[in-house]
């Protein structure tokens, strides 16, 4: 059961209200997480801003879903595991690169890259060493693919710590915290 009471788009004032509306238009539903953060209409609109203009970077989708789904293993986002599972697939990932990249790692130089600088600066609170950046431009992580990392991890800790202190109910097929071998 919820903490945070997820908005009703019916019953919400007509701006909520035609923000969820144009999230059921977009995706098919209105998710719960969006659905919560509603209750602060700001931090929907942040959320949703944010998210779209990280979508015009230079990581590709799956960079993007790799983020996600180490920082949500990283941070034990039932909710974003789940999410992004089934989004990471929509994107192109194989179950083998879904696994990697809850593990910190990828199937490939530059998707371990990714995903082990996620984890890092979730580690370290964003406090990360010359060698964890030097690991990453080896792999061909460039300046801006190493701060859209970092956007795409703040993103991802606002959607994990809500998720998490919410106890928002999951309304995609569910993953379990423990990776599965």
């Amino acid at each position: 059961m919820p903490r945070i009471t997820p908005v009703n788009a019916a019953t919400a004032n007509p701006d909520v209200a035609a923000t969820l509306g144009a999230i059921k238009a977009k995706v098919g539903m209105i998710p719960n997480l969006h659905a919560t953060f509603a209750n602060a209409p700001a931090a929907l609109k942040g959320y949703l801003g944010f998210s779209e203009a990280l979508t015009s970077g230079v990581l590709t989708a799956k960079q993007r879903e790799i983020v996600s789904l180490a920082v949500g293993q990283a941070n034990q986002c039932q909710y974003c595991l789940s999410a992004h599972t089934l989004i990471g697939k929509g994107a192109g990932l194989s179950p083998d690169a879904i696994r990697a990249a809850r593990q910190g790692t990828g199937i490939d130089a530059a998707d371990a890259a990714v995903a082990a600088l996620a984890v890092r600066l979730i580690e370290t609170r964003g406090q990360v060493n010359d060698a964890d950046l030097a690991e990453a431009r080896s792999a061909g992580l460039d300046d801006a693919a190493i701060i859209e990392v970092v956007a795409n991890v703040a993103l991802n800790v606002l959607t994990n710590f809500t998720n998490n202190v919410a106890a928002t109910d999951i309304d995609f097929p569910v993953v379990e915290l423990t990776i599965a071998n």
